[in-house]
């Protein structure tokens, strides 16, 4: 078979779809499982490119982006040069883009990004290597960029160019307003762009202003050119770009008129495009119950009607005739979903005993469950399912919370030091340890993108751990059930992490087998904005899929929850626990216990609500949700979602 990016752009190939499935599409895609498989893909498209040009005794030209979406491309580059002989001599390399102003020895310069990832590890020539340069005088930009553009060109034109995409919509930095024949040049950053950015600087205030990128035109010049995009908070400036109008707003559009573009997706980044999101728009569906559940829940909210209101008329309507005649009438198919979002509903998320459990979420027996909840960091526990958690305890479970990380980046220097005078106040020279003078002396001399020294992290690891403490103490959990993991994949003392490795999985796989749960709990929350949570993620996966001959696993069962940044959909919940008033004042002061989090999130995301205020609000709408279906009305509901390891 071909690889799908050799295929020029052509709607019928079956990797991207049939023309009726991909009718709203103006761009070619191509969507994979996951980025680690797209990523290979790309690199090999790469790789042909490269030798190709070699056996033609020419250059290759490329254009190159940074951020998290080319990593695992750069990784397989480096792998097929040290491995396969890949050489890299005759490429000449253009990156998009530079913070302005910028060193290129600070560690969050795209030159040091591309050394540190990519050109360290091959043998590219330095001098075929153009970076924009973030130290160049501001009254020398204009004529720089000038000089930049005609570099490309005197090289013949970029032969391949890689992107990546903002929420904004930007390529490059080719933030909204960018004309379709802007060329290199200085340019202000939009605030969601440097929201994003701000987890990598701890806090936005540390995020440059503007930066130096190549034109929409300079990128539309390219021979060929391929986008990246992973996760769910693409997913709908992905649609936007492949589905809408062009427009200066969103910069990306102008690919449409390119003929030689393929967008290279995971499943979470496509996930919505009218054939993902609501297929029976574009034709015939294959109707799983799941399907079945997610139409009729968005027909309720196309029609602002509750489920035992819809009609014939109703489905007819909105494209779903063909789920019409298959089930017969809007009262049957009404009825049948009713009943089967209703019996997701539990108050008793451990199983309640001595009942027909046939149409409960969760098994009866036994009735004393052992429950491991993995929390990544040490708050996501109360936060993502803090009454969940309060109810487990309440009804005599056998409850486990298993933090993963130390949390330690997230404590701000502010607070350490605090907490370092505190403690050096208190306790003089008995400092069990930790030495709480040099901590101090560290932090209030801390330099720019300094990786903080041992103690450092030490003392806020311990803040986050006797955070933790606090929270579960009040939600009733003995102190000998709380376990701190302290992954080693973490513990960088900086942002980017270390790859997940077996000693990670292992430590996973040693507690599992101690406590032999019948639930576990886990983040399933991809769309967390530093990549801890799906790490996290992937470890319990790994563990499990290693334990699962174990004869205690026959009678454990996964539930996911998610983060504090999105919710499941009404389809996919498999149990939703409903929370009272006072259940839902439980988990605020559980959330609240959780003091260096508060006021001054280090990694909340483009939301500016504190944890607390989000979770709440959150498990709000999705009770709004239930009752506007028709279903019984709640303060607050949980939902999780069972996932078959």
């Amino acid at each position: 078979m071909k690889n799908v990016l050799d295929i020029k752009p052509d709607i019928s190939y079956k990797s991207v779809g049939h023309f009726e499935e991909t009718r709203f599409e103006k761009i070619h895609n191509a969507i994979f499982k996951n980025a680690t498989d797209a990523s290979i893909v790309v690199a090999h498209e790469i790789a042909t490119l490269i030798q190709t040009k070699q056996k033609e005794s020419k250059n290759c030209v490329l254009g190159l982006a940074t951020g998290s979406s080319p990593i695992k491309v750069y990784e397989e580059l480096v792998r097929m040069h040290k491995e396969e002989g890949l050489s890299f001599h005759n490429v000449i390399t253009f990156n998009l883009d530079e913070y302005y102003p910028m060193t290129k020895e600070n560690n969050q310069s795209y030159h040091y990004f591309m050394h540190e990832h990519l050109f360290n590890h091959i043998d590219i020539k330095p001098e075929n290597i153009n970076i924009p340069d973030g130290t160049v005088a501001i009254e020398e930009i204009n004529q720089y960029c000038i000089d930049y553009e005609m570099s490309i060109k005197t090289v013949g034109g970029l032969d391949f160019q890689l992107l990546g995409i903002g929420r904004t919509g930007h390529i490059g930095f080719n933030e909204p307003g960018s004309h379709v024949n802007s060329g290199t040049r200085i340019i202000t950053l939009d605030h969601v762009t440097r929201s994003d950015a701000s987890s990598a600087f701890n806090g936005i205030s540390n995020v440059p202003k503007k930066a130096i990128t190549m034109g929409v035109s300079t990128v539309l010049k390219s021979k060929r050119i391929v986008l990246l995009a992973w996760g769910e908070n693409k997913a709908d400036v992905i649609t936007t770009t492949i589905q809408g109008e062009i427009s200066s707003d969103i910069p990306a559009t102008f690919l449409q008129n390119h003929n030689n573009t393929t967008f290279i997706l995971d499943v979470f980044a496509a996930s919505q495009l009218t054939r993902f999101k609501t297929p029976w728009l574009v034709g015939e569906c294959k109707w799983t119950q799941e399907l079945k559940r997610k139409a009729i829940v968005w027909l309720c909210q196309q029609t602002n009607q509750s489920i035992l209101k819809l009609t014939d008329r109703d489905y007819n309507n909105h494209g779903m005739s063909d789920l019409l005649a298959l089930e017969g009438s809007a009262y049957d198919l009404n009825i049948n979903m009713f009943n089967v979002l209703q019996h997701t509903i539990t108050g008793w998320p451990g199983g309640k005993p001595n009942t027909d459990d046939t149409n409960r979420p969760e098994r009866a027996l036994p009735d004393k469950k052992r429950v491991i909840i993995f929390s990544p960091h040490p708050d996501d526990d109360v936060i993502s399912m803090g009454g969940t958690f309060y109810k487990l305890i309440k009804q005599g479970h056998d409850v486990h919370v298993v933090y993963q990380t130390s949390g330690n980046i997230a404590v701000t220097d502010h607070e350490a030091l605090k907490f370092a005078e505190v403690a050096n106040d208190f306790s003089g020279e008995n400092k069990e340890s930790i030495n709480f003078l040099k901590v101090i002396e560290f932090l209030r001399n801390k330099k720019e993108n300094q990786i903080d020294a041992l103690d450092v992290r030490k003392l806020k690891g311990l803040i986050r751990r006797r955070e933790s403490y606090a929270a579960t103490r009040l939600l009733g959990l003995k102190d000998e059930n709380i376990h701190f993991l302290d992954l080693p994949f973490y513990e960088t003392g900086q942002i980017k992490k270390n790859p997940l490795g077996s000693r990670d999985v292992e430590i996973i796989e040693n507690i599992i087998s101690e406590l032999q749960p019948h639930q576990v709990f886990a983040a399933g929350d991809l769309a967390d904005p530093h990549g801890t949570h799906e790490i996290c993620l992937n470890a319990i996966f790994a563990a499990m899929k290693n334990l699962k001959n174990q004869s205690y696993m026959n009678d454990c069962w996964l539930w996911l929850y998610r983060g504090a940044w999105h919710e499941w959909d009404t389809h996919e919940i498999d149990m939703a626990v409903p929370l009272s008033p006072d259940e839902v004042l439980i988990k605020r002061y559980a959330i609240l216990s959780h003091q260096s989090q508060k006021d001054r999130v280090m990694f909340q995301g483009n939301d500016s609500r504190e944890f607390w205020v989000r979770a709440e609000d959150r498990n709000k709408n999705t009770a709004k949700l239930y009752d506007f279906l028709g279903l019984p009305e709640y303060e607050a509901i949980e939902a999780f979602k069972r996932f078959d390891y």
